[in-house]
């Protein structure tokens, strides 16, 4: 059999995880899917194909099954027998990609209440995959065709978030983002940092965060040879990314990069973790437990991050 490339977890059962993933699957060829493995639950997706009629013979499918105990969870609902299948899901994909029996997790959506009431007290994937990793960091890459953004902080209060932009983790950030480029074959990434206060403090008089903190960080990067500029006002740099200025802005905190990235990607833009052992990439949007086994589930951005996955797959980590 062809060795599975990418693994997709199913996310929440009761989103539109399901519905997306069998959407994404009946569209490619049977060569296609046999470079995938579906980390869920086989009746979840059946009840996803019987809303959705694709015709997909579920039985062709590479799946990694995890028990769901009791009835099916009905779509929409928020259940913490999800909660727990989500972490399953993951935690075995994680396992999986470690054996080196999958190149890149794509992950669809996980419900955090859900994930919390099972008694898995995480941010979100990202945190959840560090601790399944033992990794000390990572970091949250949003990237899409014009604009990419990695952030210095994200599932965190904004207060703790300005806490967070210390010289050692700004500088962080900007050699991950750098080497994840190079990574892709980017031989020189142009990588802008945006400021944290408004005109990055306007020399003091907005706060001195940017520059007693980013400041530093950027220096200290620029004499390593990364080709990093900034800090420089945030109403500014996305447009200047978006049009083709840099390949890179680092976000100071979790809004400050998803706006942007929302308002110009909202249906393209993927999901990465870096600086993890192995490699994790996601769809950006969540459960939708609004319109979940409706069957009109868009999986426009399951495509992208396949497509990403199978692009750090091409591009295999360098061993450090």
């Amino acid at each position: 059999m062809t060795k599975p490339l990418l693994g997709i977890t199913m996310g929440d059962p009761a989103g539109v995880g399901p519905e997306i993933i069998v959407k994404s699957l009946a569209a490619m060829d049977a060569g296609a899917r046999a470079g995938i493995r579906v980390y869920g639950h086989r009746g979840s997706l059946a009840a996803a194909e019987a809303v959705l009629q694709t015709g997909l013979d579920l039985t062709t499918l590479d799946i990694h099954h995890t028990e769901i105990p009791g009835a099916l969870p009905a779509f929409g609902t928020l259940d913490p027998r999800c909660g727990e299948a989500c972490f399953r899901f993951i935690e075995a994909a994680v396992k999986g990609a470690q054996a080196g029996e999958i190149g890149c997790i794509v992950t669809a959506p996980i419900n955090k209440a859900a994930l919390n009431a099972a008694g898995h007290h995480y941010d979100g994937h990202t945190g959840m995959l560090a601790s399944l990793t033992g990794s000390k960091s990572s970091w949250m890459l949003l990237a899409s065709e014009r604009l990419n953004v990695i952030h210095v902080s994200t599932h965190v209060s904004l207060r703790d978030a300005i806490g967070r932009a210390t010289v050692e983790r700004v500088l962080a950030t900007i050699r991950q983002g750098h080497a994840h480029f190079r990574r892709l074959g980017v031989e020189n990434p142009r990588i802008a940092v945006a400021g944290i206060n408004p005109h990055c403090g306007e020399g003091g008089l907005f706060g001195t965060e940017d520059d007693t903190f980013l400041a530093p960080a950027v220096a200290q990067a620029q004499a390593e040879g990364i080709n990093v500029q900034g800090p420089i006002s945030a109403d500014t740099v996305y447009h200047r990314a978006y049009n083709g200025a840099f390949d890179l802005v680092i976000a100071q905190y979790h809004d400050q990069g998803h706006i942007p990235i929302k308002l110009v990607a909202f249906d393209t833009a993927v999901n990465v973790s870096v600086g993890l052992p192995i490699d994790r990439c996601s769809v950006d949007h969540g459960t939708a437990f609004d319109i979940a086994g409706k069957g009109i589930a868009n999986n426009t951005n399951l495509n992208h991050a396949l497509a990403y996955g199978a692009q750090l797959v091409a591009h295999p980590k360098v061993p450090a």
